[in-house]
Parts: C-alpha cells; sequence; structure tokens
C-alpha cells in the first residue's frame, strides 16, 4: 500500500471520527430536545432512540479504529501475523452489533401508526446488507488467515533452505 493511499486513509478515517464524535456530542443532545415536544404515536420512549443512535455510532467509530490500526500493520508489513485477526474479529462483531441495533430500531418503529410499514421493510433490508457486510469480513479473514499459514510456511521452508546451504 502506497504512503498516498494509507495517508489518505487515515485522512477520511480522522474526518469520519471527528463528524462521528460531533454528532455524539452536539447532534444527539439537540435530538433529544427535540422529541421532548413532539407528542408522537409510538410504543416505545425517546430516549430508546437516542440510545440505539449513540450505540450504533460507537459501532462505527470501533470500526474505524480497527481499520487504522489494519492500515498501520500493513504499513509496517505485519499484516500477515495473527495480530491482525483481532482487529477483524472486533470488526465483524461491531457489524453485527450494528445489525442488531438496526433491528431493534426497526423493531421499536414497527408498532403503531407513526412509521409506514414500508420504512420498517426498509430497515429490515438495511440489518440483511450490515450482515451481508459482515460475512464478506468474515470471508476476508478466512482469505487473511490462508495467507497468514501460507506466510508462516514460506518462512519455515526458507530457514530449512538455509540450513541446507
Amino acid at each position: 500500500m502506497g504512503k498516498l493511499t494509507v495517508l489518505a486513509l487515515r485522512a477520511v478515517i480522522v474526518v469520519l471520527l471527528a463528524g462521528s464524535v460531533f454528532v455524539q456530542a452536539v447532534m444527539v443532545p439537540l435530538l433529544g430536545r427535540d422529541l421532548e415536544g413532539v407528542d408522537w404515536d409510538i410504543a416505545y420512549p425517546p430516549a430508546a432512540f437516542l440510545v440505539i443512535i449513540v450505540l450504533g455510532i460507537v459501532t462505527v467509530q470501533v470500526v474505524l479504529v480497527c481499520v487504522w490500526r489494519l492500515v498501520t500493520m500493513v504499513r509496517r508489513g505485519t499484516l500477515f501475523s495473527h495480530a491482525a485477526f483481532r482487529y477483524v474479529d472486533v470488526v465483524t462483531g461491531a457489524m453485527v452489533a450494528a445489525a442488531l441495533l438496526v433491528f431493534a430500531l426497526g423493531v421499536l418503529l414497527a408498532p403503531g401508526e407513526a412509521v409506514a410499514p414500508g420504512i420498517v421493510l426498509l430497515i429490515g433490508g438495511v440489518v440483511v446488507a450490515i450482515l451481508g457486510i459482515a460475512f464478506i469480513v468474515l470471508l476476508l479473514r478466512m482469505l487473511l488467515a490462508q495467507a497468514v499459514a501460507r506466510d508462516v510456511e514460506a518462512t519455515r521452508m526458507q530457514a530449512e533452505l538455509a540450513e541446507v546451504i
């Protein structure tokens, strides 16, 4: 991975992290104040929606931090090691948690007439999409495992060849 690519990716991650902290610190409290005055026909308190939003942002932040760490490993040339699995596993877990949070949002919005059924169906589609991305990350983890195994095997064979020579 080139230096310019790493720099660009890190710049994007920093902007996304800063934006997510801004949303958590400023926008969510403002949304909470706006929801206090509204008399919605919802079965659950507005605080439940705010908790889901904050936890959803936390899952995004966790993924961004793990991607930062993986990019650092790529830059150092240490990605093909067992330490990378920890970050990939955390990304997968965060994606599953995000899917569960979106599902919970759909459950909160489903009863009553406050939200059209089509919106709840779209939220269900988003859950499936997030789970699909989690499965793609899981597939990439399996490819990483194969690459690490081949790297270990190549290192072993080089050591054997060095002994022979």
